[in-house]
């Protein structure tokens, strides 16, 4: 037991979409983030037991195995859980892409080569994502849109995870995107919402969490990047904990001075209020991540030291709280 990370503030609930003491007053002091994990070992049961067997508090997997057929059973994900004490199991959740491998997606969806669309494609499906074939932008504030993911997050639900990892939050960023003058404007209003993409963005994240809590109470959230957030109203309280990448690194070089300095501005907000900061870092040179350990040591972050295509359990590094733990 992790008696130095059983420090845990305890705050009000100040919202439905609050977590009710999401940690149970045990803190985490690592992490691993596997969404490949048929390529972490050769089979699935070793996968299962590298995952398993690993020192870490939370992780995060992709809720199958390997292909749409091929989920994880509740079965396996207790036995996840029951492998350490206090240990959490996430499954990892898009909720500002459309993914053309899950559930929702139909085939005949999708862009031609010219990138128009594809007769029968959904105008809340917005263009392809040219750094990740296979993942589409989307209009996240679409009621459309969001109830396809609600309806998979209740097949998600039935996998008993204790939570889910939310990613492309920061899809506010590519709407906030001026493509006449090629600048961003933070805040930019939504002509489709008269709100900013933002605040559409904590309506849709509070939204995910009061769905998922009016059938466990007790299923945590935490978004990956998106900080900005942090400081809207209504975003601290409807999540568990924040995960952010290449604060410091990026690859291989070092991260601009802008861009660490303002995510540490909001990360203080999840700090003060006693979230679990997760740093996922790529850096591979051993000079880099010792930086890195230096900065994000100094504030008590949860580090992890990943591949890009997450398909190890990489190395993690815990917070001083958290001296003495082997991982």
């Amino acid at each position: 037991m992790h008696l130095a990370c059983a420090l845990a503030l305890c705050l009000p609930v100040t919202c439905a979409a609050a977590a009710q003491a999401p940690w149970a007053g045990q803190l985490p002091c690592s992490m691993a983030y596997v969404l490949q994990a048929d390529r972490l070992s050769s089979n699935r049961l070793a996968a299962l037991d590298r995952l398993a067997s690993s020192a870490r508090d939370a992780i995060v997997i992709d809720r199958v195995f390997g292909g749409l057929d091929d989920a994880w059973s509740i079965p396996e994900i207790e036995s996840l859980r029951r492998a350490r004490h206090g240990r959490r199991v996430f499954s990892y959740f898009s909720i500002g892409e459309a993914e053309d491998y899950r559930p929702y997606w139909r085939a005949a969806w999708g862009f031609d080569a010219r990138g128009a669309r594809l007769p029968g494609t959904p105008d809340f499906v917005v263009a392809p994502n040219p750094d990740w074939p296979g993942n589409y932008k989307v209009r996240y504030w679409d009621r459309r849109w969001q109830q396809l993911v609600l309806d998979d997050l209740d097949h998600l639900l039935g996998q008993e995870f204790d939570g889910i990892y939310l990613d492309i939050v920061d899809a506010f960023q590519f709407f906030e995107h001026d493509p006449a003058s090629d600048t961003w404007h933070a805040m930019r209003e939504n002509p489709a919402t008269g709100r900013s993409y933002r605040e559409d963005m904590v309506r849709w994240v509070r939204r995910i969490a009061r769905h998922a809590r009016q059938r466990r109470d007790d299923f945590m959230i935490i978004p990956q990047n998106g900080s900005a957030l942090l400081r809207l109203p209504g975003y601290l309280e409807a999540i568990d904990a924040i995960a952010v990448e290449d604060l410091f690194t990026r690859g291989d070089r070092v991260q601009s001075h802008e861009h660490t300095e303002t995510v540490l501005g909001d990360l203080e907000l999840a700090r003060a209020a006693g979230k679990p900061v997760f740093a996922v870092e790529y850096a591979s040179d051993e000079a880099l991540r010792a930086q890195v350990r230096t900065e994000a040591m100094a504030r008590g972050f949860v580090v992890l030291f990943a591949d890009r295509e997450l398909t190890t359990l990489g190395q993690a590094e815990a917070p001083p709280q958290c001296s003495g733990e082997s991982l």
